[in-house]
């Protein structure tokens, strides 16, 4: 886990006049060396103990993080976002992000169903300044309901992109997304071994693992 605490700067993006305003938190270290846009996954928010713990530990690795809610979350509504709203959501924070920290090397990505509509915002208007894309857990597929069609815009992506996928994924069964990422030419697969949807794994700290293999992916792009 993350050896230091840092403490969050709050903040608030404006999505649409439909969609209203959302909670963002920056963690900056000293010595960074990136800036994450990081959504979360459709259960829970920016503050649940995952997203908390990630950013910290990412932040040990010299990878800030922009985190936020979507508007579901924010109003206290149980349903996600549609598509629509929802990649709206990432294109008006990734601007954020980009605005107020500008000459940092930007990525995107998220937690589940936060990177996978992260993933359907860059498939359609990717902005030239964003390095590339961060996958904790692709949700590929419903629970035992194994298939790829939630893969078919991936193509279009030209980003860098790196899936951190657990092997008892019960969203995204190996061999399927072992199969997709696998025609994604600038995809990097890394897996997780154990770890279920949630990144749980035993008493193995697997998000000190998530946070470092971030950091050595970012090395080699």
């Amino acid at each position: 886990m993350a050896s230091r605490v840092y403490t969050p700067v709050t903040g608030t993006v404006v999505i649409s006049p439909g969609a209203g305003a959302v909670s963002v938190r920056t963690i900056i270290p000293p010595d960074m060396v990136a800036l994450l846009v990081l959504g979360h996954g459709a259960g829970a928010g920016m503050l649940h103990s995952f997203m908390e713990s990630l950013a910290q530990a990412l932040a040990d690795q010299g990878i800030g993080t922009v985190r936020y809610n979507f508007p579901y979350m924010e109003q206290g509504r149980k349903l996600p976002d549609k598509a629509p709203v929802a990649t709206e959501t990432v294109a008006r924070v990734v601007d954020y992000a980009y605005q107020q920290y500008p000459g940092v090397p930007l990525l995107t990505g998220g937690k589940s169903f936060g990177g996978r509509m992260t993933s359907h915002y860059a498939a359609a208007e990717a902005p030239t300044f964003l390095r590339g894309i961060v996958f904790y857990g692709f949700p590929l597929h419903p629970p035992k309901k194994p298939d790829t069609s939630r893969a078919d815009h991936l193509p279009a992506i030209t980003l860098p992109m790196l899936f951190l996928q657990g092997t008892r994924d019960a969203l995204a069964e190996w061999p399927l997304i072992e199969a997709v990422c696998k025609t994604l030419p600038t995809a990097t697969l890394v897996k997780i071994e154990g770890a279920d949807h949630a990144f749980a794994a035993g008493k193995k700290d697997v998000i000190s693992i998530l946070a470092a293999e971030t950091r050595r992916w970012l090395d080699g792009l």
